[in-house]
């Protein structure tokens, strides 16, 4: 009898194991090799992407294109054997406090499976070892910060050019195309927005312009005109700030007052979109902003067609992320079924496994163009698009 209760005993012990762990005696032999675990979903669970960015704020109508964008990935991948897919967009503000509070969240919650994410760099930088730990990949459609992808993390990706492209190319049409030889430079002191203006200014200085002024200001504030009547006393002819849209559109209202008419405002992909456009009216003639819209095709053409009719907006209009927002989460997607195994009516996703996937991402033919990732998790298929505010429409330029 008491042999008989020991051995109930250790049944017992080694089922809540399991139980503890979200498997079963049924668990496919990968979930004991793969290094993170495995998630598992049971019958009528959904296989969760999890996405950080501001859904709330100056700044929302970036999480709300991209959250959107993504969507329509979730529809068109419809169900793998049986299990449905979902998109979870929690708001992290943008900020790296709001980026780690999410990313901890998304970790406690074992049907989150990958990230499409998160959006801004600072929020990503905070959130990337958090998700590191667990065994979680990301693929953000529009953390730029070209630092994210030095510090050897396996789960972090993008599918969005760097600032240290968007710098460079910036820098050259400043001062070759529009004939800029003395340059001020503006940044919000944030991870994205310093950099980015880092790169202009060194850029810039490289080609043989002068930058007469290298500015910060502090976000979320209304009046930057004293910054900007310092600048307009080294006379520019041109302004290129770092940052996002809503200090750009003070900026920009304030610079005439300022002492600034005539002067070329450049902004970067963080002032891209309608926002932009209806909160600078006709302050915002002529400025010029950065996009990622991508060439011409037949699944473009579609997507277009989706999105329209499923938000009554044209995609790219809130920004210039709502091509590569479908392309995370198709990417990510296609990883998750490479690596899914379904058993006993779960579904067990290898975590280690599904990281590796999403990094060796080859080919991939998505609306932004052919994505393959590198050993660091740069998966770019396309480079920046400059735009011009004409007559309240941003308009391509050479």
């Amino acid at each position: 009898m008491k042999r008989l209760y020991v051995i109930l005993s250790v049944l017992m012990a080694a089922s809540m194991i399991l139980t503890a762990c979200g498997g079963s005696a049924a668990a496919p032999a990968v979930c004991s090799t793969d290094a993170g675990g495995c998630a598992v979903l049971s019958a009528g669970q959904s296989i969760v992407i999890g996405m950080g960015a501001p859904m709330t704020g100056d700044n929302a109508a970036f999480g709300q294109d991209i959250s959107q964008g993504g969507k329509i990935a979730i529809t068109d991948a419809g169900q793998f054997q049986g299990f449905s897919f979902s998109l979870d967009a929690e708001d992290d503000g943008g900020t790296a406090e709001g980026g780690a509070a999410v990313a901890n969240k998304f970790v406690a919650n074992p049907a989150v499976v990958a990230i499409a994410g998160h959006i801004f760099s600072g929020a990503t930088a905070a959130a990337i070892p958090i998700y590191e730990k667990a065994s979680i990949p990301m693929i953000s459609p529009s953390a730029t910060n070209p630092k994210l992808t030095t510090t050897g993390s396996k789960v972090f990706n993008r599918d969005v050019f760097t600032d240290a492209a968007q710098g460079k190319f910036a820098a050259a049409y400043l001062y070759n195309k529009l004939n800029v030889k003395n340059l001020a430079v503006m940044h919000d002191g944030q991870a994205y927005g310093q950099g980015l203006a880092q790169v202009v200014k060194d850029q810039f200085t490289a080609l043989g312009g002068t930058v007469v002024a290298f500015t910060a200001i502090t976000p979320g504030q209304s009046d930057y005109s004293a910054p900007l009547a310092d600048i307009a006393s080294k006379k520019p002819q041109a302004l290129f700030y770092g940052g996002y849209t809503a200090e750009a559109v003070v900026i920009v209202n304030q610079m005439k007052q300022a002492g600034l008419t005539g002067v070329t405002f450049f902004g970067d992909d963080g002032t891209f979109g309608q926002d932009f456009l209806d909160r600078t009216a006709a302050n915002g003639e002529g400025a010029y902003s950065t996009s990622l819209i991508p060439p011409a095709s037949p699944a473009k053409t579609k997507f277009d067609a989706a999105y329209l009719a499923a938000y009554g907006q044209p995609a790219g209009k809130l920004s210039p992320y709502t091509w590569t927002a479908y392309d995370s989460v198709a990417v990510l997607i296609k990883a998750i079924e490479s690596v899914a195994v379904v058993s006993g009516g779960k579904l067990y996703v290898p975590r280690a496994a599904l990281v590796a996937a999403v990094r060796a991402t080859n080919n991939y033919q998505g609306l932004s163009g052919t994505i393959t990732c590198d050993t660091t998790g740069e998966c770019s298929a396309s480079g920046p698009v400059f735009n011009v505010d004409k007559g309240g429409k941003w308009v391509p330029v050479q």
